[in-house]
């Protein structure tokens, strides 16, 4: 028992902490800059002002996280994020595939309390800074009102991934809100006023089907004249079962959306539950009898408050031209997708979504803020102009430039540095490459490290595919669309591709061959041969495309025939790493005064629809050797960069050897867990969640077969093996004995590998 006399005054208990790195926000770009950091070696603290991690990918809000694949719906191939946020991507993929926002909670948090430099703060709310200085960040208070502590942490540098920046507004960095004029940064899609200045808030709501008619009496708030919103014919019974279909119940743009936050949430549920009345009670849905609201969000989904300030600020040419940075250190791929400010009760379209070629480079001058020295930006605050930001602020795109503020943290304390010192030429090679070790992607960077003893190695296989064929399995795919083959191209004539068509009538089909602009792109806007074939009506016809077309560097280029309703091709049941049967999907058709060109979007279709097409290649396709595990990219580009073994391979191995023997404490293998698959982290449901060409089970072996580690159901991406003690050896041998193709139904070659990294010493750790 406790009994407390009368005070004048009393003080909150209070909790001192010091670390390395203070993160202020929990979302995926909190979390992955934190992991980041603390695997490097940095103690962390995490200040989340919510229950649970993950922001507008947790329970709470229950948007899916999502960045560079579009959900298939753009060209850019194989661009599912890496590092941190990929190993979170695929053991949620793994264990959640039916998309249960609270499992993801889970595998959040799981991944963050298993990190020992990590110390969690949930529910505490960031409220004021001390400085030592005008330009210094030396402490941040956080209030958590669950258990009435007030911690004050003290860090030598700070990272704010806060969604609306309280880290960096408290403190004074220069902050933008609203959108740039066109002139600033010659930009032709900034907004005008009467589209206006901010994207608002979003809210969802789930429904579930409980087997017996359920009544529904509205909330006295609730909208009740639901044509005030123009778009309402798009409300759909099922819009609130299983997925965010009505992303568009948006509000607030013209508001300020940082302090109007309550204002506009009250407003989104007057809509949300004025939608949900109109469902149950307006007679136009039969169907939602047996409906009842499950669940509605207690948070908007924000969008778009602040942006701060670094040294450089990113722009709609560095997006849609794909400009090179010298500083990249992480990529984005998602559309400009910018939203008419008066959202729910605008008349205009929902969103307007332009696309570049390919994935852009998001360069570190945009992680730092120009003027507070110590203080790192993560998430949708980084420094973008406001046409910019529709690109920059979705989810995985933050996730993976926040692990690049961890890793540059991790230089910043080895070396007492600030920030901005890491943009120096010669520290951004070395971010480059301690980020390339940890999986991370960065375009047109090849991982070049003198540590990673693999790249002094003889690399051999048992076998490499020579792709020749893909078999037919009775299946067929109607051309009610063009449909084609992505193939990896090398240097010299191009092969000629032969595929079984079945015909219902006479007909002409026409094909084509095309490439993109560059190399590493996946658009197919340069055509390289055209033809017209006649076909007669028949049953398993060979349909041969044969190009005079010269390849002069490796390249991905696309067999591809177009829509014809009269014609369908045979498919193949085989699947191979690095190559893609691909839809033409839409052409994307802007003003050329926006500064957007015309070109056409072809893409995949989702698994587990997702089929090859089969056919007769000549010559084969030479593109699988093993020294693509040593070549410094660990996923598709310009060429697959994946050792394959061949079909009839039963026992595949590769293998690395040296003329002298090695110090070996660690080996780090990436395999293929399908960088196309988008792994929307919640309420898309996900084919079996196994990846048919991910080895599973493998072995590791030393001089005179010494078994140095056995793995078994693996699924991840990456995995690092950690020896208990350094060997020796003058040859490695890593032995594939199964992958995940037979429990999906597929049939890939037996092992594809992308990378393999092998160490002396642990690669991962900077302090």
């Amino acid at each position: 028992m406790i009994t407390a006399n009368p005070e004048p005054q009393r003080s909150l208990k209070t909790e001192t902490l010091e670390c390395d790195l203070a993160v202020v926000g929990g979302g995926l770009a909190g979390v992955c800059a934190a992991l980041t950091a603390a695997r490097a070696g940095l103690k962390v603290v995490l200040m989340q002002d919510r229950p649970v991690l993950g922001g507008n990918a947790s329970s709470e809000v229950r948007l899916w996280g999502l960045g560079a694949t579009c959900h298939m719906s753009s060209n850019n191939r194989w661009a599912r994020e890496s590092g941190a946020i990929d190993e979170i991507l695929v053991e949620n993929h793994f264990r959640n595939p039916e998309g249960n926002a609270v499992i993801f909670d889970t595998v959040l948090l799981e991944w963050v309390l298993r990190e020992p430099n990590i110390t969690l703060l949930l529910n505490t709310a960031a409220f004021e800074v001390a400085k030592s200085d005008d330009t210094t960040i030396a402490r941040v208070k956080g209030f958590c009102a669950q258990n009435s502590v007030l911690y004050d942490v003290g860090a030598k540098l700070f990272c704010d991934a806060s969604g609306d920046g309280i880290l960096g507004f408290l403190s004074g960095a220069a902050f933008r809100m609203g959108a740039e004029a066109k002139e600033e940064f010659n930009e032709p899609l900034a907004p005008s006023v009467e589209y206006g200045e901010l994207l608002g808030h979003s809210i969802y709501f789930m429904s579930k089907d409980v087997g017996v008619p359920v009544r529904f009496v509205a909330p006295s708030y609730a909208l009740k004249d639901i044509k005030k919103i123009p778009r309402f014919k798009n409300i759909t019974a099922e819009a609130g079962s299983h997925k965010c279909h009505l992303w568009w119940f948006e509000y607030g743009g013209r508001l300020d959306t940082v302090h109007d936050t309550e204002k506009i949430k009250w407003e989104l549920w007057k809509v949300a539950y004025g939608a949900w009345d109109y469902i149950k009670n307006s007679g136009k849905f039969p169907e939602a009898a047996n409906l009842t609201l499950e669940w509605m969000g207690c948070i908007p989904g924000k969008r778009e408050s602040r942006r701060f300030e670094g040294d450089y600020m990113l722009t709609q040419g560095d997006i849609i031209h794909q400009r090179h940075h010298e500083d990249a250190v992480s990529y984005g791929g998602w559309s400009i997708d910018l939203h008419p400010a008066d959202g729910v009760y605008s008349p205009l379209p929902g969103c307007n979504q332009w696309h570049a070629r390919g994935v852009y480079e998001i360069p570190y001058r945009t992680m730092y803020s120009r003027n507070i020295t110590n203080l790192f930006l993560a998430g949708r605050l980084v420094s973008s102009s406001h046409v910019a930001f529709g690109s920059t602020r979705v989810m995985l795109t933050c996730a993976e430039s926040a692990q690049a503020v961890g890793l540059a943290a991790a230089l910043c304390v080895r070396d007492k540095l600030l920030p901005k010192d890491v943009a120096e030429a010669k520290r951004i090679k070395e971010l480059q490459t301690r980020l390339l070790r940890t999986g991370q992607f960065i375009p047109r960077v090849p991982h070049k490290d003198p540590d990673n003893l693999a790249q002094s190695a003889t690399i051999t296989a048992t076998s490499s595919l020579k792709l020749s064929r893909l078999d037919p399995d009775g299946t067929t795919k109607q051309l009610t669309r063009g449909q084609g083959l992505l193939l990896p191209l090398l240097p010299g004539p191009a092969p000629k591709v032969t595929f079984f068509a079945d015909v219902t009538k006479p007909t002409k089909v026409r094909v084509e061959l095309r490439t993109s602009d560059r190399p590493e792109n996946h658009t197919p806007d340069v055509v390289l041969g055209t033809q017209e074939i006649s076909l007669p009506a028949g049953e398993n016809q060979p349909l041969t495309l044969a190009f005079d077309a010269t390849i002069t560097e490796p390249r991905y280029a696309l067999y591809c025939v177009r829509a014809n309703e009269a014609v369908s091709l045979r498919c193949s049941g085989e699947r191979v790493t690095g190559v893609m049967s691909v839809a033409h999907r839409f052409t994307h058709e802007h003003d050329a005064a926006l500064d957007v060109e015309t070109y056409e979007v072809w893409a995949p279709e989702r698994d587990p629809l997702r089929r090859t097409f089969a056919c007769q290649i000549d010559p084969p396709i030479a593109a699988f050797s093993p020294q693509c595990v040593a070549n410094g990219f660990a996923r598709p580009t310009c060429r697959p960069n994946a050792w394959v073994a061949d079909f009839s391979d039963d026992d595949p191995v590769l293998a690395l050897a040296w003329g002298i023997p090695q110090t070996v404490s660690h080996i780090q293998i990436t395999f293929d867990t399908d960088w196309e698959h988008p792994m929307e982290s919640v309420l898309w449901p996900h084919h079996s969640g196994l990846i048919p060409f991910c080895v599973k089970d493998f072995r590791i072996f030393g001089d005179m077969g010494a078994l140095l580690h056995e793995e078994k159901d693996n699924h991840q991406t990456r995995v690092m093996v950690t020896f208990p003690k350094p060997v020796r050896a003058s040859r490695i041998t890593i032995e594939c004995l199964a992958n995940w193709a037979e429990q999906v139904g597929v049939r890939v070659p037996p092992a594809a590998i992308y990378d393999v990294q092998v160490y002396g010493s642990d690669p991962t750790k900077v302090v």
